[in-house]
């Protein structure tokens, strides 16, 4: 019997050798019909040498400590066996056997004792009738079942490890973790793992700082380099797709200076594993476990290992020893300083990882795979291939927690569900954080720093009215939080605001005012000082003064296609035929007092007819000019939102600035007129001059009105209302009060002024 063995040395430099000489002893094995193969990785390392490659190499053999769990997935191998070979529903009448190898937890053994099984190579036993099937880490084309993850090409009783990557990478991404750290076992269990959980994670805009691997037999130089990177991280989180040794030492490297608190996401090779409980390190560490089970009667069988059955084997022995810390041979005993075993070693007394049954995961797929081969062998031996495969996957409790369930079945984002609060490292319940860059807060871009990764980046303050860098309809303006676009404020001169309210009362009382005091005239308009100021004139004035005032009115409240040509038009006419009277006034002065000059007659040119015809003219003037205006482009309603970027100011574009400034030249030119005529007639002699009184009245509205074409042109939003409204209610008051006031004044409190001597200046004057 020939074999070719393949084997790696310590710098994974790869031979073959032809050596049938020392094939490798199983560490327990058993007799059967049929003989199942197991290997498990009950010790964690192979012993090496190095090789000269001039002569063979020495047998492999295996260092180090028994691991305790490792030793209980070999004991439920051994349990399901008997438990299969006492019963009748599965191959019944045939007794199965094992052969149990160590693989040392190294790929050259493990190799080594797969080829040797599935080459048939029996170097103890030689019963030809019976049937070696293997129960392995290897990569063979021939049937095998696999407790682990690490092959693609077995047949599993657990899940592929391309569907924890994937997993792995939404949970990252579940809690916010945008910026990590990735360290992996250095074999085909993490260096396939980690590439799957990798390229899932970039899939899921996750940034990866570092990705280390190291393996427990490479040189220690290699792990303390590993464990600086750790330590000089800016990631708070960690993926570790490690073996469970591997994960062990490196623990223990960075407990020579432990980094700052990180938080650990771990692959279920060592994350549910009761060896990292004792390192503060990993304390809240996450990750996906294989469910927790039951098998009945196990307990039992692993507690029930004898001294007598520990001395049949070197394996159960050296497990013995280690488990009780004594000798089972004097003489070894005597140079280790250990005291002998005297059988009263009971296994119940322990508590170590192989007497734990809390935490039946891998050890349950090792229950199951057993049960697999089982039934694969009574459906070829007794052509039944519907039996059930016992499933023991019933929650039992305690040391680990179970926080939540992955179901890759529910749609995407909502895989997750979890069944209680998680407390984190360092007994904290907030979510840890682990970002490159913090989350951009409302109105900030993101902006990619130049040679790293798209998780590290600048936020740059995005222009105004935008949200998230993008710009808010036009009327719409961002909120305070910067989170959403809301409707811009309008912003008009309403009537119910505290300008709009002052506006409104001036208004009336100006109108009340005019009212009033043509109240006054037409009660008194017999007296000589009525009659004296051309009565039917005065009346006119007055009412046109009235209609001045209330005509502001129409500039207050929300603009609209009716006001906004009311008010222009209305503020236009009133203002001229106010005007009009006034000039028709002061051209009356002078040609009564010229009149009065021996053989004028120059009163029969401006009498009464042409006093209402001057006024209708000059009136008829501004309507046609209004008329044009409203015709060929009138003013409309505007929403102006180039003023103030917030806000829209809504009010009412003036159609035709030609029409809008015609109309107030028309109103100057007129002003000026009487201005200049009012002037050249106030020192006319009289006791009661009305032109000089025209001359302060035409003074004061010039005066507002040439001071309005500035503060109408900056003033801002609703006051620019304001200050036509003012300009408008400032100059009527300057009229009424200038021309009607003194005389009001003498009717009402001087009643003895009110004579036609007073007014020719025949009475003389009082000495004070």
């Amino acid at each position: 019997n020939s074999i070719l063995h393949l084997y790696w040395d310590s710098t994974s430099i790869l031979f073959i050798s032809n050596n049938n000489s020392n094939p490798q002893a199983p560490a327990l094995f058993k007799n059967g019909d049929l003989v199942i193969g197991g290997v498990f990785s009950i010790h964690d390392y192979l012993r090496t040498e190095k090789h000269t490659y001039t002569k063979q190499p020495q047998p492999l053999e295996c260092s180090g400590s028994v691991g305790f769990r490792e030793m209980r997935f070999v004991r439920a191998f051994e349990f399901a066996i008997e438990e299969i070979n006492n019963s009748s529903d599965v191959l019944p009448g045939v007794t199965l056997g094992y052969h149990i190898y160590d693989s040392c937890a190294s790929v050259p053994m493990a190799v080594k004792v797969a080829f040797q099984l599935a080459n048939g190579l029996d170097l103890i036993f030689n019963d030809t009738d019976s049937c070696t099937l293997v129960f392995c880490d290897g990569l063979l084309t021939f049937p095998l079942s696999f407790h682990g993850r690490q092959y693609p090409t077995f047949f599993r009783t657990i899940p592929s490890d391309h569907h924890q990557a994937a997993a792995l990478a939404r949970m990252v991404k579940h809690f916010g973790w945008t910026w990590i750290g990735a360290v992996r076992s250095d074999s085909d269990y993490g260096n396939n793992g980690m590439a799957s959980f990798l390229k899932a994670a970039e899939e899921e805009g996750i940034c990866v700082e570092y990705s280390e691997a190291y393996y427990r037999t490479q040189p220690r130089s290699k792990l303390k380099r590993v464990a600086d990177v750790i330590r000089r991280s800016m990631a708070r989180v960690i993926v570790a797709f490690l073996a469970s040794g591997d994960m062990r030492i490196l623990l223990e490297e960075l407990s020579q200076q432990p980094p700052p608190p990180m938080q650990w996401i771990g692959s279920e090779a060592w994350v549910t594993d009761p060896e990292m409980l004792r390192f503060n390190l990993c304390i809240g560490a996450v990750g996906f476990g294989i469910p927790r089970s039951v098998i009945p009667g196990f307990r039992n069988f692993l507690l029930d290992l004898s001294l007598q059955q520990a001395l049949n084997f070197p394996l159960l022995t050296e497990f013995w020893e280690s488990s009780f810390s004594c000798s089972l041979n004097r003489q070894t005993g005597s140079s280790t300083g250990m005291p002998a075993c005297d059988g009263t070693e009971d296994l119940r007394a322990l508590q170590n990882p192989y007497t734990d049954t809390s935490q039946l995961r891998i050890t349950n797929m090792v229950y199951k795979a057993t049960y697999a081969i089982a039934h694969a062998l009574d459906a070829i031996v007794c052509n039944n291939m519907y039996k059930t495969i016992p499933d023991f996957f019933e929650d039992s409790s305690i040391d680990f927690v179970t926080v939540g369930h992955y179901d890759a079945s529910q749609p995407k984002g909502q895989e997750f569900s979890l069944s209680r609060a998680i407390i984190w490292n360092g007994g904290k319940e907030t979510v840890p954080v682990s970002v490159c860059s913090d989350s951009c807060p409302p109105g900030t871009r993101k902006a990619a720093q130049k040679g790293r990764p798209v998780c590290c980046y600048d936020c740059i303050k995005c222009a105004e009215g935008e949200i998230n860098c993008y710009p808010c309809h036009p009327e719409y303006w961002p909120n305070k939080e910067k989170d959403k676009c809301l409707p811009k404020t309008v912003e008009f001169l309403s009537w119910d605001e505290i300008l709009g309210i002052i506006l409104t009362v001036f208004s009336v009382a100006g109108a009340l005012v005019a009212l009033s005091m043509a109240l006054v005239f037409y009660r008194n308009r017999t007296s000589p000082i009525v009659k004296a100021n051309n009565s039917e004139l005065s009346f006119l004035l007055l009412f046109s003064l009235a209609l001045c005032f209330l005509c502001s009115l129409t500039f207050i409240g929300r603009p609209t296609e009716w006001s906004c040509m009311l008010r222009h038009t209305a503020f236009g006419i009133t203002f001229v035929l106010c005007i009009s009277c006034v000039l028709g006034k002061t051209i009356v002065v002078l040609m009564a007092f010229r009149a009065t000059l021996p053989g004028s007659n120059v009163m029969k040119w401006f009498g009464p007819p042409q006093q209402r015809l001057s006024v209708l003219g000059f009136t008829l003037v501004q309507v046609l000019i209004c008329v044009l205006w409203l015709t060929i482009s009138p003013p409309f309603p505007y929403n102006n939102m180039q003023h103030y970027k917030e806000k829209i100011i809504l009010e009412c574009g003036l159609g035709s600035a030609i029409g809008f400034w015609a109309v107030l030249g028309y109103i100057g030119l007129l002003a000026f007129l009487c201005f200049v005529l009012a002037f050249l007639a106030r020192k006319l002699p009289d006791n009661f001059n009305e032109a000089k009184f025209i001359t302060f009245s035409m003074l004061i509205f010039c005066a507002v009105w040439i001071t309005f074409v500035p503060a109408y042109v900056s003033s801002p939003g609703k006051f620019t209302v304001a200050v036509e409204i003012f300009a408008i209610l400032a100059s009527s008051f300057g009229l009424i009060l200038c021309i009607f006031a003194p005389k009001c004044f003498i009717i009402v409190f001087r009643p003895e002024q009110n004579t036609k001597k007073h007014l020719m200046g025949k009475v003389p004057s009082k000495a004070l």
